[in-house]
């Protein structure tokens, strides 16, 4: 035995007749891990996709200057207060993968920790049929067949992306991770060109002119709450890291990914937003057609401006779409481990590629892909409802976060005295985005979370267990309660996005 406690190599065959595992073997039953820049990429990957793009019109239509500066303040010390949680989280408890399911499963129980991760997953693929009409849509600006991005052309585009990206993310997560990181860098050029141009372009008068928004826009706090939905929806993937916390080479990797990438983001995210109020006014923004960034540079300097957001919308939402990918399939992949959903979706192939989950996860895109040709509304309001579905998942971690550093729990050395008033803070944010999001997103929400049941209740049966405790009973009878009421309400009429 040598000084590390194991048997050498030489010394086990001799006792046991077992064959030495070559280095090659070795690296094919183990898994790549992922180094901080492939984790910072996946972060940045997951938060910068067509969102931004829209920023611009998205901010200016419900609210002034003033209001979305206010707005920025708060969701950028919220959202660092939420990604310092993760980072918490990640170092007091390293024995916990896959943050959005678990924190809130060791929180509440496992009906609560498999109602995580199923919102995080249906806001992950929605968020990706998205995507995908979105980057036809830019590519109907030069080939007119693909119009508005839901045209039979379109869709049929798409689902041969979507196939060719599956299969290649079904070779390896590794490679895809890699790929991400290149697609990433390549979506942040145009970006940067963007706001260097705007910044020459910025008018401190036509930032200043009705600073505080007119009339119609509501009271300061009115505006305020519009720019919160908004905010969130641009900052979804923050938890990027954390979903992939397994898979991190170093599990302090995950923490600094996520702060990193975070802040990548909201400087892009802020810079975009508040100097576009520079080149045109609250009203002008407010009417321009999205991709609004595009009209916003195509004002600074000529049409060529637009073709550059136009191409760099195609490339961003490309990276997005694969990093959403290896999300959604990934808040499958560990609950089935944990035994909270269906044994097949924990399976893998020879390349440690959650296939099952894959399957099912592009299965379900391209479902809706389809019925973007028939129903535009029913799309429409899914991807409204997306935000709203993961603004639990984020109060859960939070409330665990506050809950462990109350109790001074986890590694000790990850202790910190601020800890408790961070995770206080976080809490109180993502009950203010509650809040700001509004009661009828809750309703409309819970007829999405409510069906889980099903994948939830199919793997308890598997394991011959009880599917419910008596907290957890009363948790899906709320959900049932809020789904009836909401689908009564729609039903009447009384309801609506």
């Amino acid at each position: 035995m040598n000084k590390s406690g194991t048997v050498p190599p030489d010394k086990l065959v001799a006792a046991t007749g077992a064959i030495e595992a070559t280095p090659s073997a070795q690296a094919a039953a183990t898994p790549a891990k992922l180094n901080l820049g492939l984790l910072v990429a996946l972060v940045v990957g997951s938060i910068i996709g067509s969102g931004i793009f829209g920023l611009p019109q998205n901010m200016a239509a419900g609210a002034g200057a003033g209001a979305i500066l206010i707005g920025w303040t708060i969701t950028g010390i919220g959202m660092l207060l939420l990604v310092r949680v993760y980072q918490m989280l990640s170092l007091r408890k390293p024995e916990l993968n896959n943050g959005v399911y678990a924190y809130a499963r060791a929180l509440s129980g496992e009906y609560v920790g498999f109602n995580s991760a199923w919102g995080y997953w249906v806001s992950a693929w929605i968020g990706n049929v998205g995507y995908l009409v979105a980057a036809f849509s830019a590519l109907g600006y030069f080939f007119p067949m693909f119009g508005d991005g839901n045209s039979p052309a379109a869709i049929a585009g798409a689902s041969i992306v979507l196939w060719v990206i599956h299969l290649l993310v079904l070779r390896g997560i590794q490679g895809a991770a890699v790929l991400n990181a290149v697609i990433t860098l390549a979506k942040i050029v145009p970006l940067l060109l963007f706001i260097a141009l705007v910044a020459m372009a910025f008018q401190i008068d036509t930032f200043r002119l009705d600073f505080w928004g007119d009339a119609g826009l509501g009271s300061i706090l009115d505006q305020v709450k519009s720019t919160m939905l908004v905010t969130v929806w641009v900052f979804i993937g923050i938890e990027g890291a954390s979903v992939y916390s397994a898979r991190a080479r170093k599990r302090e990797d995950v923490g600094r990914a996520t702060i990193l990438g975070f802040l990548i983001c909201l400087l892009l995210l802020m810079a975009v937003s508040l100097l576009s109020l520079g080149v045109l006014n609250q009203p002008s923004l407010a009417g321009l057609k999205n991709p609004s960034m595009a009209g916003v540079l195509e004002n600074a300097v000529g049409t060529w401006g637009a073709i550059l957001i136009y191409v760099g919308l195609i490339v961003s939402v490309g990276g997005g779409f694969l990093a959403w990918m290896l999300l959604a399939a990934e808040s499958l992949f560990t609950p089935a481990g944990g035994g909270v959903m269906p044994k097949w979706l924990g399976q893998t192939n020879t390349k440690h590629v959650p296939a099952n989950a894959l399957w099912l996860t592009n299965g379900m895109v391209q479902l809706f892909l389809i019925l973007t040709l028939f129903s535009e509304a029913s799309y429409l309001a899914l991807i409204s409802l997306s935000t709203a579905m993961i603004l639990l998942p984020y109060l859960f971690s939070a409330t665990y976060g506050l809950a462990l550093a109350w109790r001074k729990e986890g590694v000790k050395a990850a202790i910190q005295r601020a800890d408790v008033p961070v995770a206080a803070l976080a809490t109180l944010y993502c009950l203010w985005l509650l809040y700001a999001a509004g009661f009828k997103y809750l309703l409309l929400s819970a007829m999405l979370y409510a069906p889980g049941v099903l994948l939830y209740t199919w793997a308890k049966r598997q394991r011959q267990e009880r599917v419910f405790n008596a907290w957890e009973w009363a948790v899906f009878a709320a959900l049932v309660v809020l789904a009836s009421v909401a689908a009564t309400l729609l039903a009447m009429g009384r309801l609506s996005l």
